[in-house]
């Protein structure tokens, strides 16, 4: 057990407890398909220390973090809470100038763009649509490290963080609670909204080289957060059965599903030839876990398991 999470036992827990992502390792819990769906995105940059709702309980007003978060869900966008990693607390105290980004996950209509405003108040008034801020072609690396959401995110995302701050400087962020607690640390790359888990220092930088270079490293993989879940999970495995780790070797046709019994069909393209690959795959709950530190009741959580994958 990590050293830094392990201090947690008896601190009004049972002997036996253990942190969720160990849980998760030893139940050797799937990967696929389990990213938070969001098309849209909007960053929102706040220094400083962030509770168990990042935007709610930060620096920001709660009314104003309120409404702001209201106005991003209607308009079909997931707001995450961002922040440069390694400030010291005078430079939080001296945030002036509160940068956003839009970003639009959507296969095919991929992209960034960043701004900033003067005051946090401004937020509420940025347009939604994209038509404003400065496109940028570099990644936005994000790295969940939300201590009070949950205590793996910070001590495994954090030594996924340093290893990634030393690479790419300009690039990585901490951000807020992304989902799947029990996957830390969980790292996910914009603009594709590409989703990892379970990410460990050392593979950390290799996993951003090989998206760069437009490929997944499907080891750590987790799912493209602008498709469904059984989607993703159906892109994993297809990835894996065809042996294409390339970012956009597939573009969805169509999927349909019965009673948990899913079938989904992916266009596939390579330098060789052009195909249709079907995938069929299973829908399950699994059995009751406690998925996050902080769960005291057993639940399920949805699972997905590959029945064929069959080219055409």
């Amino acid at each position: 057990m990590n050293a830094a999470i392990s201090n947690q036992v008896g601190r009004g827990r049972p002997n036996d407890w253990q942190p969720c992502s160990n849980r998760s390792l030893e139940r050797a819990d799937p990967l696929a398909g389990t990213s938070g769906f969001g098309e849209r995105w909007f960053l929102i940059e706040v220094d400083g220390s962030w509770g168990q709702h990042a935007l709610l309980q930060s620096r920001l007003k709660t009314e104003l973090a309120r409404d702001l978060v209201n106005r991003l869900e209607r308009a079909g966008m997931r707001p995450l809470a961002i922040r440069r990693p390694g400030r010291r607390a005078d430079q939080r105290r001296a945030q002036s100038a509160w940068r956003w980004a839009i970003v639009d996950a959507r296969p095919g209509h991929e992209f960034i763009r960043w701004g900033q405003v003067g005051r946090p108040d401004q937020l509420a008034e940025v347009p939604l649509d994209g038509s404003t801020g400065a496109a940028s072609e570099a990644p936005i690396i994000c790295v969940c490290t939300h201590a009070r959401h949950d205590q793996c995110c910070a001590v495994r995302g954090r030594s996924a963080l340093a290893r990634l701050v030393a690479a790419f400087p300009d690039e990585t962020w901490e951000c807020s609670h992304l989902g799947g607690d029990r996957f830390a640390a969980t790292m996910m790359v914009f603009p594709h909204a590409v989703h990892f888990g379970r990410v460990t220092p050392d593979a950390a930088v290799g996993i951003v080289d090989a998206y760069r270079s437009g490929r997944i490293d499907q080891r750590f993989f987790r799912g493209r957060a602008s498709l469904p879940n059984v989607v993703q999970a159906a892109f994993g495995f297809a990835s894996a059965a065809m042996h294409d780790d390339r970012l956009d070797a597939f573009s969805l046709l169509e999927y349909a599903g019965v009673d948990g019994a899913w079938t989904v069909r992916l266009s596939h393209d390579s330098p060789t030839r052009s195909a249709v690959v079907t995938v069929e795959l299973h829908e399950s709950l699994s059995v009751p876990m406690l998925s996050t530190c902080a769960a005291t009741v057993p639940a399920r959580v949805r699972e997905y398991t590959l029945g064929a994958v069959m080219v055409t």
